[in-house]
């Protein structure tokens, strides 16, 4: 059976610091700001998860990087894709728009690394909840 080979982003050394070694950042890492910043913008309803971030989530463990994928390209380029849904009556190209500038600037303070796309995917819009009083 094939291994999951992960690749690592590699962080770059701040300028006029002395060169230590190599820092690498998982893309687990930059999936979880993404996700975390998300959910912090006004008019996101949820992200998408997938069947074992729903098991997760009953047995009360919070998946940060729900709906955030982060992929690292042939050529070195970081490229986040992000799934989710927005509620009723918010601009969606408003807070997609939202969305991009949060997550690179979020990845950019936590890491020092650059995104070069942020692509943002919405799966759904949602309704307000009306409950009926008996």
């Amino acid at each position: 059976m094939a291994e999951k080979v992960t690749k690592a982003f590699i962080q770059p050394t701040p300028s006029g610091k002395e060169e230590l070694g190599q820092i690498e950042v998982a893309p687990e890492v930059i999936e979880v700001i993404a996700g975390i910043a998300t959910t912090e913008i006004e008019g996101v309803a949820a992200t998408r998860g997938n069947f074992a971030s729903g098991v997760a989530e009953r047995f009360g463990k919070k998946v940060h990087s729900k709906g955030v994928k982060a992929t690292i390209t042939e050529d070195g380029q970081i490229v986040i894709d992000v799934y989710c849904s927005v509620k009723y009556g918010f601009s969606i190209p408003k807070v997609a728009k939202e969305i991009q500038t949060v997550i690179r600037q979020a990845i950019l303070n936590m890491t020092s690394i650059d995104t070069n796309e942020v692509n943002v995917h919405i799966t759904a819009i949602q309704f307000e909840q009306v409950k009926e009083e008996e």
